[in-house]
């Protein structure tokens, strides 16, 4: 591995941490010793890395600092168009246009043989059978980042409706259809929405009690129970 590939993995792995990883756990990782790690930290800070810590207490990387020139693999860029192709596809106007335009960013800031690999990619990804994707996905996404609570005219499998207020906490992307995971006032129990379903959607400005990722580690162990689709 050269010392390029080395600053960059060490930023990587510092980016998954949620708290300062120490400096042992950080050179075991990464397979290099606390000389070299420190090393490798100091040069990093030097090139202006919001690298915090020292030695001994463990270290953090500050949130906002954006990554030098990008150095990628051939099944990493694969990976990105892909996953890109796939969200301009299958997701709202909104977040397609976000996919184009991250993917346009690492364009950039690639070098030219790599660059040459994301233009020249031969993953496709077919349209949706289905035809656009439902108009209500973008203030469902956004009502999730935002914690919100979302009342919803929504129609059952026997096409019959009802009112519910539902605090929504994930958004499924399946083959065929878009399930939202939310918490049902009504039935005061978990369950899961089509989105093709929703008849009348709004975002409320009440923002539902208990965090997102609460619900979200809830329902994530309640797999082993049925969760019911409305």
């Amino acid at each position: 591995m050269s010392r390029a590939e080395r600053l960059l993995q060490l930023m990587q792995v510092l980016r998954r941490q949620r708290a300062p990883a120490s400096g042992a756990a950080l050179s075991q990782e990464l397979g290099v010793s606390l000389r070299t790690l420190y090393r490798d930290i100091a040069s990093l800070q030097a090139q202006g890395a919001a690298i915090e810590g020292e030695a001994g207490v463990g270290y953090v990387l500050r949130p906002g600092f954006t990554l030098p020139p990008l150095m990628l693999s051939e099944e990493e860029i694969e990976a990105l168009v892909l996953g890109s192709r796939w969200v301009a596809r299958h997701t709202d106007p909104e977040l397609a246009a976000a996919a184009r335009n991250a993917l346009a960013k690492i364009h950039a800031v690639l070098p030219p043989a790599l660059r040459l690999e994301l233009e020249t990619s031969a993953l496709l990804v077919p349209g949706t059978a289905q035809g656009d994707p439902e108009p209500e996905l973008a203030d469902v996404r956004r009502a999730i980042r935002r914690e919100h609570k979302l009342r919803l005219a929504y129609r059952d499998a026997k096409g019959e409706e009802s009112q519910r207020v539902i605090w929504p906490f994930a958004l499924g992307f399946f083959q065929q259809k878009r399930v939202v995971a939310a918490w049902c006032e009504h039935r005061a129990d978990y369950r899961h929405f089509r989105v093709d379903r929703i008849a009348g959607l709004e975002v409320l400005d009440d923002r539902y009690p208990r965090r997102r990722q609460q619900l979200l580690k809830e329902w994530q162990a309640s797999e082993g129970i049925q969760v019911t689709l409305d």
